[in-house]
């Protein structure tokens, strides 16, 4: 089944059970935009009129405003073609009172263009059933009632779409209600088998329809993934006996993928792998001056070994990187590259291509800044001189990369380029191969942010990496969960190597592990840089980013014998993929819910899926209680809306904290302790009594 929907009633689960009829458009006057029932503010929603996106499995919040004058009851359905062109109609749910917004909750499971569009009619059983019911509770009109109602049954039980048993319910209905007292009116007006049977199959009267909107459902991994970013110079380097580092090649840092593999990560993510150049290349912790043997930064991409559609010839061939791209997958692995649209001034662009970069007026090409820092080794591309030659080559660079097995690329500063240039170039990739996904590595304004997402990107980096505090976390996860979850998703990367921020800088081990915990379950992607589970975390005096690093100097770690001494976090990391492997409710970006506590420091949410969506027919609920301050001891009383998960207010449910395997009984309100030093966030599964 192509859409599933926790919202039809038991026994009409399938979409193809409720016809496919249309609700009747009554003709507007002349001018008039409103219908006949107004349909405004439909969800969901991108600005400027770009399709909505959804990955698939994802369970997608439709929504609409509909209402109609007076107190006569109205139905909504939301009618669903799938890329093939078949459809489904689903019955909206009123949302909280006076609102007048109606939701219906689909997981949509086959990638491609979607549509989707929202009918609004008359129910005129719904509407029959209210009046009667308040009637005979007050004596009055009962034979007008029951007359109009054996009318309006008789004629549906000669509907021909209706169901033979149903058609004879509705007979047996109306003939009750021909000689019916206030007791029968009132038990025809509210019989259980009639409600069910008429919302899935309704009496519609008036209408109105709205025109379809496009979704656009891409496949899982561009919304569920755990990332783990690694150097793969770095992956078997040696040091040598005079003191130079010998680089690790692609047939090394292939050895490393069982280990990252073990830590149930998705993607591997490697950072530019190309040739590196030599003029102004950078030194280590970002000198100018490079001594021998320093690599230089993968981002000056190009020399005369080739520029973006090459490998480095230290780390290996086209075939050594085929192999890489094979081991990774045995190890269920997918391989992201960097794409970083840049060049060193070695780069073979820069003599085929000057007109590609920006020239000044004394006849030097400008190289990248970012005040106040200067990427002298760099030449950021000028995208105005040559639209159409640039545009193509970055298009045959892409294609080059995914004829070699990448599906996945990590763009660097996409938000230096212009914006219509990405619009285009995804579009054109994913017309090739829609299975490839753009990650935006975009640190900058919201609007801009927003926009890169809206024409395209599947995923974003976002300002995770700087909220920290439990008033910070609260407003930002509320925002990608419910405010932008239409079309961009968070990629709640802890770390990077260009980013070491002051929270992880001197909130050691336990920051470590509450970052972790926190990005592992609040969304459903988030990656790590290699080095986290080892805690490196010195930076260089005054900036946001490790001293030595890694970006123009080779790393040596020990991952083996960090984790024989108890010194790695990479059994932590194996933990928390287990749990995101083992519960759905965490691969959904949507369903965050925020409680409160009696501390500032100590955050508190629940992630929860209906049954009809987990695939077990259960449920699946997970409270994470988290101590957001790593230098302290915090206990408090937790507060929870419990209704979320079915539980009513003060009753009493069991869970487990799945790090640590302690068993509980809770209720809406709660004492924790929770100690930074040594279990800082409690991940609560909600058990099932029996």
């Amino acid at each position: 089944m192509a859409a599933r929907t926790a919202l039809e009633p038991a026994g009409l689960r399938s979409p193809a059970r409720i016809p496919l009829r249309p609700a009747a458009e009554t003709p507007p006057p002349g001018g008039s935009r409103a219908g006949r029932i107004p349909l405004f503010d439909p969800t969901p929603h991108v600005p400027q009129g770009y399709p909505a996106k959804a990955f698939a499995g994802e369970v997608v919040p439709f929504r609409v405003v509909a209402f109609r004058e007076g107190h006569d009851r109205i139905g909504v359905h939301l009618r669903l073609t799938d890329p093939a062109g078949a459809q489904t109609l689903h019955r909206m749910t009123p949302l909280a009172d006076g609102t007048d917004r109606w939701q219906a909750e689909v997981a949509l499971d086959t990638t491609g263009t979607w549509t989707y569009g929202y009918e609004a009619f008359a129910d005129e059983f719904a509407t029959w059933a209210h009046a009667s019911a308040v009637k005979a509770g007050a004596g009055v009109d009962i034979a007008v009632m029951s007359a109009l109602g054996a009318e309006l049954l008789g004629s549906a039980a000669g509907e021909r779409d209706r169901p033979a048993a149903e058609r004879t319910l509705l007979k047996a209905a109306a003939s009750r209600l021909r000689k019916a007292d206030a007791a029968e009116l009132a038990s025809v007006a509210t019989d259980p088998s009639l409600v069910e049977a008429l919302r899935a199959r309704p009496i519609q009267g008036v209408g109105s329809t709205m025109a379809p909107l496009p979704l656009k459902v891409e496949r899982t991994e561009a919304g569920v993934g755990a990332w783990y970013e690694f150097f793969p110079r770095s992956e078997g380097a040696v040091r040598q006996k005079d003191g130079v580092v010998k680089t690790g090649t692609l047939r090394t840092a292939a050895k490393r993928l069982p280990g990252v593999a073990g830590m149930g990560f998705d993607v591997i993510y490697l950072v530019p792998i190309h040739p590196i150049g030599t003029t102004n290349r950078k030194g280590r912790n970002n000198t100018l001056r490079a001594e021998p043997g320093d690599p230089g930064s993968p981002y000056a991409i190009g020399s005369p070994d080739g520029g973006h559609d090459a490998i480095h010839p230290d780390l290996g061939t086209e075939k050594d990187f085929r192999s890489f791209v094979r081991s990774a997958r045995k190890e269920g692995l997918e391989v992201a590259l960097d794409l970083a649209l840049q060049a060193s001034p070695d780069h073979p662009w820069v003599a085929s291509h000057p007109e590609w970069f920006t020239t000044l007026p004394d006849g030097t090409i400008a190289y990248a800044e970012n005040p106040p820092k200067k990427y002298q080794d760099i030449y950021p591309l000028n995208f105005d001189n040559d639209p159409s030659g640039i545009y193509a080559e970055m298009l045959r660079v892409v294609m080059h990369w995914v004829a070699l097995g990448v599906k996945i690329f990590r763009v660097d500063n996409p938000h230096t380029k212009p914006l219509q240039f990405w619009e285009w170039l995804i579009r054109e990739v994913n017309a090739q191969d829609p299975d490839v996904i753009f990650l935006a590595e975009a640190f900058t304004r919201p609007a801009v942010m927003r926009a890169l997402a809206a024409v395209g990107f599947q995923q974003s980096y976002s300002y995770f990496t700087w909220r920290n505090t439990k008033a910070e976390l609260e407003e930002f996860l509320t925002g990608v969960a419910h405010e932008t979850s239409d079309y961009m998703r968070p990629n709640l990367f802890v770390n990077t190597h260009d980013i070491l921020t002051e929270y992880l800088q001197f909130g050691g081990r336990a920051a470590y592990r509450i970052r972790a915990c926190i990005a592992a379950t609040a969304a459903p992607v988030y990656g790590v840089y290699a080095g986290y589970e080892l805690i490196e975390n010195v930076a260089r005096p005054g900036s946001e980013e490790n001293i030595d690093n890694e970006k123009y100097e080779y790393k040596l770690r020990d991952w083996d014998g960090a984790e024989e001494r108890g010194e790695s976090l990479a059994p932590l990391l194996r933990r928390l993929n287990e749990i995101r492997g083992a519960h759905p409710a965490l691969r959904q970006l949507r369903n965050i819910s925020f409680h409160w506590s009696d501390d500032d420091a100590v955050l508190v949410y629940s992630k929860h899926l209906d049954a009809a969506f987990t695939g077990t027919g259960r449920p699946d609920t997970l409270i994470v209680v988290a101590n957001v301050d790593p230098h302290s001891v915090r206990e408090t009383t937790v507060h929870l809306d419990t209704r979320i998960w079915g539980v009513h207010p003060g009753d009493e449910f069991d869970v487990e904290d799945l790090l640590t395997g302690a068993e509980w009984t809770w209720r809406d309100h709660n004492y924790v302790r929770l100690d930074a030093f040594a279990e800082p966030v409690h991940i609560l599964r909600v058990k099932e009594r029996s």
